[in-house]
């Protein structure tokens, strides 16, 4: 079985983005970038399966600028076999995102496909359903433990009452969440031999997706800076407190 694991390129998680001064986006000259928190975790995922003897194969693939190298040169050290850049300057919606998978999966054709639930940047949270859909492919979404039985995949599902199993046929997609795993670090041997791994650079018009954006933001901006709280001597003073708010 060949396993896609798409990726995405952000900034790092632990910057604090900074919002332009005219408002069109986030601030992105000088700052850390690396890749998204939950597609590392699909890599990790994908890696532990073929590990496991249940995979050939590992396919990344990202859609992004030319410095998205970077990011498919971690997933390669982190363990994936070879990589796949869509390579465009432009800010590609999720749906293009997922039209762009679907002829990577038509080429490709892997038996699960498995990607972050969302980006960290946008926090869409919609790539992985709309591939499904666009594949008519079963899905299973928030996943915290993922489980190969033959033609099948057993998927634990974190939703709002607890945990939900879900078995789906093969071919298949998977999103993953937080507590599915643990990413490795790449170490420094498989760091240099990622350099040497193949990685085809194509674009969007390679298979006929039109990237064109559906969408305009209109204006970005920081979130209110939070008022400062108060302390009251006891019970009686919060409650009177919350009346004179009006909360009360």
């Amino acid at each position: 079985m060949k396993i896609l694991v798409p990726v995405k390129r952000v900034i790092d998680y632990n910057v604090k983005p900074r919002v332009k001064a005219d408002g069109t986006g986030v601030d992105l000259a000088n700052v850390k970038m690396s890749m998204n928190p939950f597609d590392e975790i699909a890599v990790e995922e994908a890696i532990r399966i073929k590990e496991a003897g249940k995979a050939e194969e590992i396919v990344a693939v990202s859609v992004g600028p030319a410095k998205a190298q970077d990011t498919l040169r971690t997933a390669l050290a982190m363990g994936a076999d070879r990589a796949i850049l869509i390579e465009t300057d432009a800010e590609v919606e999720p749906l293009a995102v997922a039209k762009i998978l679907k002829a990577i999966v038509a080429e490709e054709n892997p038996g699960l496909v498995i990607l972050g639930k969302q980006a960290i940047d946008d926090d869409s949270n919609q790539t992985g359903q709309m591939l499904a859909a666009l594949l008519g492919r079963p899905q299973g979404t928030f996943a915290s433990k993922v489980e190969i039985d033959g033609d099948h995949v057993a998927v634990t599902r974190e939703v709002d009452g607890g945990l939900e199993t879900v078995k789906l046929a093969l071919p298949a997609i998977v999103t993953t969440d937080l507590r599915l795993n643990e990413p490795r670090y790449a170490s420094l041997p498989n760091i240099m031999k990622a350099k040497k791994k193949q990685l085809d650079v194509k674009t969007a018009a390679d298979y006929g997706v039109d990237i064109a954006p559906r969408l305009k933001t209109l204006k970005v901006s920081e979130p209110p800076v939070r008022v400062a709280g108060i302390k009251v001597a006891d019970v009686d003073g919060l409650v009177a407190k919350l009346k004179e708010l009006g909360v009360a």
